[in-house]
C-alpha cells in the first residue's frame, strides 16, 4: 500500500464508512459498543453550519477512507486559552506504518493553524506502546493523567 496519503475533510457521504471505522476503534481500544444509530446522532453534529467539531480522513490516492481523526475546540481553563483537542486518530489495521498516521497529524496542525489555535492535546491509553512511539517520535510530551466520565441523568434533579 505505497503510497501518498491524501487527508481531506469528512463530508456527508463518508459517513458510513467513518462509522465503520469508529466501530473499529472501539473495538480496537475495548471499550463499551457504541449505538446503533451513532450515524443519525453524529451526522447533524458533524455537519452542522458552524459545527465546533472537524474530522479528516487518510486514504489512498484512489479514494479508500483507512483512517480519520475527530477534533473539536476547547478552552484550557489554567492558561485561558482555547486549544484544538484531538479526540481520536485511528487507522485501519492494515493501513498502518504508510505515513498515513503522520499525514493525519499534519492534517490536524494544520487545522489548528487555520483555527489560529497553538496548541492540540490528545490522549491515549497507557497500553497503546505503538501509539506512544508514534506520538513521542513526533515530538509529543505526555502527562500522568486519568479520564474519568460518570453518566448523568437527566431525569434526576
Amino acid at each position: 500500500m505505497e503510497h501518498t496519503p491524501v487527508v481531506r475533510r469528512a463530508r456527508p457521504e463518508d459517513l458510513p464508512r467513518l462509522v465503520e471505522l469508529i466501530h473499529e476503534h472501539v473495538a480496537y481500544e475495548k471499550s463499551a459498543p457504541r449505538p446503533p444509530d451513532l450515524a443519525e446522532r453524529l451526522g447533524p453534529r458533524l455537519f452542522a453550519e458552524g459545527a465546533p467539531l472537524w474530522v479528516l480522513l487518510a486514504g489512498t490516492p484512489d479514494g479508500a477512507v483507512a483512517g480519520y481523526a475527530a477534533c473539536s475546540t476547547e478552552f484550557a481553563f489554567w492558561d485561558a486559552r482555547h486549544y484544538l483537542h484531538m479526540d481520536c486518530l485511528y487507522l485501519a489495521e492494515d493501513a498502518r506504518g504508510h505515513g498515513l498516521g503522520a499525514a493525519l497529524m499534519d492534517g490536524v496542525w494544520d487545522l489548528a493553524r487555520e483555527l489560529g489555535l497553538d496548541e492540540v492535546q490528545w490522549q491515549t491509553p497507557d497500553w497503546n506502546e505503538g501509539a506512544i512511539r508514534f506520538y513521542e517520535r513526533l515530538g509529543a510530551t505526555g502527562s500522568p493523567k486519568r479520564r474519568y466520565g460518570l453518566p448523568v441523568d437527566p431525569a434526576a434533579s
